[in-house]
């Protein structure tokens, strides 16, 4: 596989940066997009096919990776149609709308041995084994982490139902940092805010413009998410802060990517090599080219343990309590 044939399904916003990425490459060709809306498939494709439907695309073209930038609900059909085929896949976050979904995902690419990266890109920082390195045997008390700025309006992602809202599409990137970083969450509460801040019109979608997820840590400790969903132009605040026995560390996610704190009274700083994506995209073509699914930086069976997580945040949103961390799609009411 010098040079990997690279198939993408989903034309969107999220389709457009991995494909300004794909294109920095001399090791990639994209040779198709399928789309609902045809002419901006075509739009993407560049000198690659254009298709109307995955199934189109898939039925069509030889591929050696699918990229997967569709919304979540539509995930399993896709991603389990490439693996029937033999193909690698980048399949964007969340790994699907609902645990069933996820569970089929992870369970095919299991049976095939598929390569499958899910994208959560941040998994893919390369300062976080500094992190894990600080925190090594030491007990996480507090971590607090922060989205806030502006994004794309889209159909589907301002409809709870049909997209999960902010806290599956933003704040479930930090719960899967959270994971990573300080251990299984057992319980979730949220709060929001009913004040619009101008993240979308006000007449379209239901979803909150900011709200906060509290994660009650395996560990004893606690995690705060802040999602917050400006106007453009604003200041935005991407990281995440945590507070160790004997180590506070913060780390900078977006545009720079940066580690700085204190670890037993010595000075931490570090700067990544290279943004988020394109670190995220080296390795899943890396496992790709190996066949090796443990080379990706987030697998399905991790993926799937952060959406039980924001499932779970969805019905403390919905209950205004506290909900249990469970197999089932939304948790269980604890109080």
């Amino acid at each position: 596989m010098d040079g990997m044939r690279v198939a993408i399904v989903g034309a969107g916003w999220m389709a457009e940066q991995h494909v300004d990425e794909l294109r920095r490459r001399d090791d990639v060709d994209i040779v198709g997009v399928a789309d609902v809306d045809v002419d901006r498939a075509r739009a993407l494709a560049g000198g690659g096919e254009a298709f109307a439907s995955w199934e189109e695309l898939l039925g069509a073209v030889t591929a050696d990776a699918l990229w997967v930038c569709t919304p979540p609900a539509t995930h399993a059909d896709i991603a389990c149609g490439a693996f029937d085929r033999g193909m690698a896949v980048y399949l964007e976050k969340p790994i699907a709308r609902d645990v069933a979904d996820g569970r089929r995902i992870a369970a095919a690419a299991e049976a095939t041995g598929a390569v499958c990266a899910v994208g959560y890109q941040w998994h893919a920082v390369e300062l976080l084994p500094r992190v894990r390195e600080a925190l090594a045997g030491r007990p996480v008390g507090f971590v607090l982490g922060k989205n806030i700025g502006a994004t794309k309006v889209r159909p589907w992602f301002v409809r709870q139902e049909q997209g999960g809202g902010n806290i599956l599409e933003r704040a479930s990137h930090h719960i899967d940092l959270v994971r990573l970083l300080a251990g299984e969450v057992d319980a979730v509460q949220v709060g929001t805010s009913s004040v619009s801040l101008g993240g979308r019109p006000r007449d379209t979608g239901d979803i909150e413009d900011a709200l906060t997820v509290v994660l009650h840590l395996r560990s004893g400790g606690m995690a705060t998410v802040l999602v917050v969903w400006l106007r453009e132009g604003l200041p935005t605040s991407y990281g995440l802060e945590i507070a160790a026995d004997g180590a506070y560390l913060r780390l900078d996610l977006d545009p720079a990517f940066t580690l700085d704190g204190v670890v037993d009274g010595s000075p931490v700083h570090a700067v990544a090599g290279a943004p988020a994506l394109r670190s995220s995209i080296d390795r899943f073509l890396a496992a790709a080219r190996a066949g090796d699914p443990s080379l990706v930086p987030c697998t399905p069976a991790d993926a799937l343990r952060t959406l039980a997580v924001a499932r779970a945040a969805e019905a403390a949103l919905v209950s205004g309590g506290t909900v249990l961390v469970g197999e089932d799609d939304g948790g269980s009411r604890a109080g």
